[in-house]
């Protein structure tokens, strides 16, 4: 039964030659490189890529700042008519000015940014930057901004500078 089962077994195992072995591993050492070349070509594209996002965000941001820089161009061209402007007339001088500063603050709305209320509203570490404490007498004025230093301006979403203010205490 024994001498069966082994006779069984063999036939059921192919006769391995020499010519057999030498064919595989001929067979193996070129994929081995195939799989190499492929490799490289992979590494040489992934390296291509990221060279050309790279290339591809610096223009970005050069095409932003041209286009921000535009933007601001007829606000300083008004700058230079109200320092031209003559001295004679302080109260045109004046409204000159106030026209380029909303002229700029149109501008930056344009290009997304809004200013930080203040003055009267609750005191929000994430918007304001309190530069000191006043005191109050009015429970209703505590937390709240009494002064407001320097203004602060916002994109949608995020800050870009915080204002600053006195926040009244009791």
């Amino acid at each position: 039964m024994d001498e069966e089962k082994l006779e069984s077994e063999e036939e059921l195992e192919p006769e391995i030659t020499e010519d057999d072995s030498q064919s595989e591993a001929e067979k193996l050492k070129q994929e081995i490189e195939s799989l190499t070349t492929e490799i490289k070509t992979v590494r040489a594209d992934f390296y291509n890529f990221r060279q050309r996002t790279i290339k591809e965000r610096q223009e970005t941001r050069t095409r932003a700042r041209e286009e921000v820089i535009t933007a601001m161009l007829p606000v300083l061209d008004n700058l230079d008519r109200a320092l031209s402007a003559s001295s004679d007339d302080p109260a045109g001088i004046v409204k000159g000015v106030e026209m380029v500063q909303r002229q700029f603050m149109g501008v930056l709305e344009g290009l997304g940014v809004s200013v930080i209320k203040s003055e009267g509203e609750n005191f929000d570490p994430s918007l304001h930057d309190a530069s000191g404490t006043e005191k109050v007498d009015d429970p209703e004025l505590d937390g709240k901004i009494i002064t407001e230093q320097l203004k602060g301006y916002r994109t949608k979403d995020r800050v870009l500078r915080p204002a600053k203010v006195t926040v009244g205490k009791i």
